[in-house]
């Protein structure tokens, strides 16, 4: 299973998903530009001392992303057809996060296979996107039995 962040802006996110793929097992995959500025100096100081436990790939931009997705990419947003309680979770799947302040652009939404939302109250924007990856990730673990031991 692979996290994809597209173009994410917070660095305090990043981290903390960093840490959720490292613990679960999960390859992270950053689509450039982002927010704030990343080396390797910012990334084990987000990671923490889970840095090395974890594959990140950074990718210069939406179509050096795209030309490496392995399989199946499956998009959460808010505008997402699929509820999550009825997507279905393939192994291998890429699930994809738009950005915190503007979430994933159209070309995006039409190069998912899959367009899933995490219901939530209506009258509520969003989630925070380290919680909506963590959500997201653990039912698509849960489906396709890829919780580690």
């Amino acid at each position: 299973m692979r996290i994809a962040l597209f173009q994410p802006e917070i660095a305090g996110n990043v981290g903390t998903i960093l840490r959720l793929a490292a613990c679960m097992g999960a390859a992270v995959d950053l689509i450039e530009p982002m927010g704030f500025p990343w080396s390797d100096r910012a990334r084990k100081r987000a990671a923490m001392d889970y840095d090395a436990a974890s594959e990140v790939v950074r990718h210069a931009d939406w179509k050096a992303f795209e030309a490496r997705v392995p399989r199946r990419l499956v998009l959460f947003t808010t505008r997402g057809g699929v509820r999550l309680p009825e997507a279905r979770f393939e192994p291998g799947d890429t699930l994809l996060f738009g950005s915190e302040g503007s979430g994933a652009p159209d070309f995006v939404h039409a190069r998912a296979d899959l367009a899933v939302r995490i219901p939530m109250r209506a009258e509520l924007r969003s989630l925070n996107l380290a919680v909506a990856t963590g959500i997201g990730l653990a039912e698509a673990l849960r489906q396709t039995e890829g919780f580690p031991q």
